[in-house]
């Protein structure tokens, strides 16, 4: 069965190696097989793979196909067994027509690796056509005074059957006048004469009718009649003469219809009736066919247009007639000129398309051209775009393979347009363009690549569990599965990570969740691979680095570190009545566990005793007095503080000081005198309990120094002498410390104790902070720092 290489779907690929095997098989001799026309369809021809040496099957597994110039579709191979059939009746006559002999070309096509083989049918004749005359009848007017021996033509019958089967004789019926003569053309067909035996006597018999018989050389032979009616004339004794016998004219083939081919004239010496000529032509019969003559002028016209590719030539008899029956003959030879009318044709036997991207050369296509023209009309070049990765490479018998010039990339070009230009050398040139898609199939070349190299995420803490906090992403250039791109989570380097806890990941499309909610004060930040996997083979991947950064939320309340706010032990701050405006009483130092703004503290004094007599700085948490003590004040005070971030919503803790008058650090602490009780007087009543505590045991503090500076000053040769204070030597260690507004413990405070040279019973005489590094203080800070008492002391 003929295979249309060009729609099969099986993708074929040929090596380059196998042109040159085409190329020697280009020079071997065709295979020749004859038959004779009207054979019936399915004649078994041959067996090709026999005559081949080609093993049986062997056809079929290398896609042969039969093609034959012109797609006529005569034969047909069937590939499994070799034979070739005859697929239609033959017609040599249709076929070939008057050509002979009558040999068809086919080529026989192997893909895989590609192979050319020639192979010729010659269809032979048969006698199946009769000879036929273009009339019934003819008629010949002859003189009574023509000569024995007088030759006068006749017109010639048709026969489509060539070689011995074409006209071999004519014949006339018996008769006392005449007898026929077979004479040859110089293209061989046989044309008659009829000759004069007996003169005629027009009184004796006016006219006759014979019987023109013309015999083939069949077996057995056929034959064709038509009538010859003679008229005997009236003496004439001049008969018309051409100037030559042979006129020879070349018309090119796209004259158009009415062109003037040639004007014969024959003359004739008689006068009168006589003396008048007309001309004919002879031959009127399907061959005449585009000839036409003007009877008067001899003027010969085109009546049809000419084709060279059916006709290269005419052979034409031309009759001129006088008044009296007398004739004369010529022969006009038409020659057909072949123009450029035809452009060339590209035929398709096979393309493979798609074709792997990775080959380094493939052959894509295999066509052949024809021109119906002929020499140089007939000649073609062929060619492609230039700026194109394929080669034309010439085979045999004007055909043509398209291969790929080099290994081929479909991330760069999918698919190629490619136009086959064929242009011939004829005048004008004619062009043929035919355009073939080429489809590039994709190889996994490519890896996936991600947007970007490292991906930095934000999730804020306390997250929903499943929460989507981003996508990464990765692009592959391939196609199909090559292309479809699986998203995983590489393992962590880090082993106190539990990445699988903390994050999830979309395998599809590359979606990221957290598995849990995130606490930012447990874990800020972050980061892990991960991996894009494509489904080709060979499998390629690729990674990316993700940072997760956990942003801070506002969920945790500040946190007073001092002073403590315990219940059973309240923290009692002690306040000189001597103590000038401004004097820092104690500073409330909190932290808060978030971040940023949302650890940003700020104090506000929410509640006094004495509300005009305390102030708290809004950013340190320094508490200082804002005016001078009278004895009028109450010696004890309550203060509520309010101590709030900066979140969104603000977070906020409370602290309570309790803060005691006194007349000095040097007094003992009595007990106070009742004042006026309030509705916290059970908490005032602990607080005075615990500073009643805290000065006894600074009292006995105090002593132990006093006794230590006794000491040292009676071991000073010039103690006596002394009557002001001594600033120790060296290094004072400063662990006195202040904590300002962030929570961070930032100022050392260093105190001073002067004690007087003569006084027996060891009394403090005033006791001043050292501060050498003290940071300005803001236009109401203007005076000198005022001595201050802390929970702790140091003293020297």
């Amino acid at each position: 069965m003929e295979t249309d290489l060009s729609k099969t779907p099986e993708k074929r690929q040929v090596i380059l190696l196998t042109i040159l095997l085409l190329l020697w098989e280009a020079d071997s001799e065709a295979i020749r097989y004859s038959m004779p026309e009207e054979t019936e369809s399915g004649y078994l021809v041959a067996n090709l793979a026999k005559d081949l040496g080609l093993r049986v099957g062997e056809l079929a597994t290398r896609g042969a196909q039969i093609h034959s110039k012109g797609n006529k579709e005569l034969l047909q191979l069937h590939a499994e067994t070799g034979n070739l059939f005859l697929k239609e009746k033959p017609d040599r006559e249709v076929l070939c027509g008057v050509t002979d002999p009558c040999v068809l070309h086919f080529q026989l096509i192997l893909e895989n690796p590609v192979q050319f083989f020639q192979t010729d049918l010659q269809i032979t004749d048969i006698n199946d056509h009769a000879p036929e005359f273009s009339h019934r009848e003819m008629l010949l007017k002859i003189p009574e005074s023509a000569q024995p021996g007088t030759i006068f033509p006749l017109k010639m019958a048709q026969d489509l059957d060539t070689g011995s089967h074409s006209i071999q004789s004519y014949t006339v019926s018996d008769n006392s006048h005449f007898h026929v003569l077979t004479r040859s053309r110089s293209d061989g067909k046989k044309f008659p004469e009829l000759v004069l035996d007996k003169a005629l006597d027009r009184e004796e018999q006016a006219q006759l009718r014979l019987t023109l018989t013309a015999v083939d050389g069949g077996a057995p032979p056929r034959s064709g009649t038509t009538e010859i009616q003679i008229l005997v004339l009236d003496i004439n004794d001049n008969t018309p003469e051409f100037a030559q016998e042979l006129y020879e004219v070349q018309v090119p083939e796209n004259n158009p219809i009415g062109t003037l081919l040639i004007t014969l004239s024959a003359r004739d010496f008689d006068t009168g009736s006589f003396g008048e000529v007309s001309y004919a032509l002879l031959q009127d019969d399907d061959v005449n066919e585009p000839f036409v003559i003007n009877t008067k002028t001899g003027e010969i016209r085109l009546r049809s247009t000419l084709d060279f590719e059916a006709f290269q030539s005419y052979h034409v008899g031309v009759e001129a007639i006088d008044g009296g029956g007398l004739t004369g003959k010529c022969s006009l030879v038409v020659q057909v000129l072949d123009v450029n009318d035809n452009a060339p044709e590209v035929i398709l036997s096979s393309l493979n398309s798609p074709i792997p991207e990775n080959l380094p050369s493939i052959v894509v296509a295999v066509f052949s051209i024809s021109d119906a023209d002929s020499e140089n009309n007939q000649e073609v070049t062929c060619s492609i775009d230039d700026n194109l990765p394929f080669l034309l490479r010439p085979s045999v018998e004007n055909f043509y393979t398209l291969e790929t010039d080099g290994a081929l990339d479909r991330e760069s070009r999918a698919e190629y347009n490619i136009t086959i230009t064929v242009t011939d050398m004829g005048t004008p040139r004619l062009t043929t363009q035919h355009t073939i898609t080429v489809q590039v199939s994709d190889v996994n070349d490519n890896a996936p690549a991600f947007t970007q190299t490292s991906y930095t995420l934000f999730v804020q803490e306390n997250n929903s569990p499943a929460l989507h906090i981003g996508t990464i992403s990765a692009t592959d250039s391939d196609s199909g599965s090559n292309a479809h791109i699986t998203y995983s989570l590489l393992p962590s380097h880090d082993p106190q990570l539990a990445l699988d806890s903390l994050i999830s990941i979309n395998a599809d499309n590359g979606q990221l969740f957290a598995l849990r909610a995130l606490d930012y004060e447990a874990l800020q930040a972050f980061e892990f691979h991960v991996g894009a996997t494509d489904q080709g083979s060979p499998v390629l991947s690729s990674q990316a680095l993700v940072r997760v950064l956990v942003l801070d939320a506002n969920d945790n309340d500040p946190f007073v570190l001092y002073p403590l706010q315990n219940a059973s032990a309240p923290c009692t701050e002690l306040l000189p009545r001597a103590a000038e405006p401004g004097y820092l009483v104690t500073k409330v130092v909190a932290v808060d566990r978030d971040s940023g703004q949302n650890a940003w503290l700020s104090f506000q004094l929410l509640k006094a005793t004495e509300p005009g007599l305390f102030s708290v700085w809004a950013h340190d948490g320094e508490v200082r007095t804002s005016r001078l003590l009278s004895e009028r004040d109450a010696p004890k005070h309550r203060l509520l503080l309010l101590v709030k971030d900066n979140g969104d919503p603000p977070r906020s803790a409370s602290v309570t000081l309790h803060v005691l008058l006194v007349d000095g650090f040097s007094q003992p602490y009595l007990p106070l005198p009742e004042v006026a009780r309030d509705p916290a007087h059970d908490e005032d009543v602990l607080t005075l309990y615990l500073v009643i505590a805290l000065a006894s045991v600074s009292s006995l503090f105090l002593l132990s120094v006093l006794l230590f500076v006794g000491v040292k000053l009676c071991r000073r040769t010039r103690a006596a002498s002394l009557g002001g204070c001594s600033v120790p030597e060296g290094h004072f260690p400063g662990h006195l410390v202040d904590v300002s507004g962030t929570g961070t413990l930032s100022q050392s405070y260093q105190y001073e104790v002067c004690l007087r040279g003569d006084s027996g019973t060891g009394e403090f005489r005033f006791l001043k902070a050292i501060n050498p590094h003290f940071p300005p203080l803001e236009s109401e800070r203007k005076t000198e720092e005022t001595p201050t008492l802390r929970n702790s002391f140091l003293f020297i």
